[in-house]
């Protein structure tokens, strides 16, 4: 990865959501820059969302609409976007008229590149404060991302 990011002087005060925001920026920010590096510069930030976890591969449109919390048509607007450069296509499974969005070719190697510099950042960060508080943070991580919050609304 790059050199240190510049430090920040966070509040001690800031909540768990506003740190968990500004690690997630740091994330989004690594990742771009990264994928610009790589020869992905087509990807703007919006279609690095339809890639977010859990890959866009066998699932219909609206699946993806709901996991990056956009309309369905404005999600229909980005998957098309990708399909148009080589990364996505929809395709009907056998015996049915509805399609689903699948990774291509192209697709799978973007998705191998986001991996590798994943790990990359996840290795540069158990640097900044040791491997030990790092294994731990992601323990936390793992066991608070375990527990679904209630749907909006009570829905199941």
């Amino acid at each position: 990865m790059r050199s240190a990011t510049p430090k920040m002087n966070i509040p001690s005060n800031l909540s768990t959501g506003g740190l968990l925001r500004l690690a997630w920026q740091r994330v989004r920010r690594e990742m771009i820059t990264a994928l610009v590096e790589a020869g992905y510069a087509e990807l703007d930030e919006s279609l690095f969302a339809v890639f977010a976890y859990p890959l866009p591969d066998g699932v219909r449109p609206t699946d993806i609409a709901h996991k990056i919390g956009m309309t369905r048509q404005a999600t229909n607007y980005l998957i098309a976007q990708l399909e148009a450069a080589g990364y996505l296509e929809r395709r009907a499974p056998r015996g049915s008229s509805r399609r689903l969005v699948h990774l291509t070719k192209r697709g799978w190697q973007l998705a191998e590149t986001m991996f590798g510099i994943m790990r990359g950042l996840q290795s540069q960060w158990a640097k900044e404060v040791g491997q030990e508080r790092f294994d731990h943070f992601l323990e936390v991580l793992r066991m608070l991302s375990s527990q679904q919050p209630p749907a909006p609304g009570g829905r199941h």
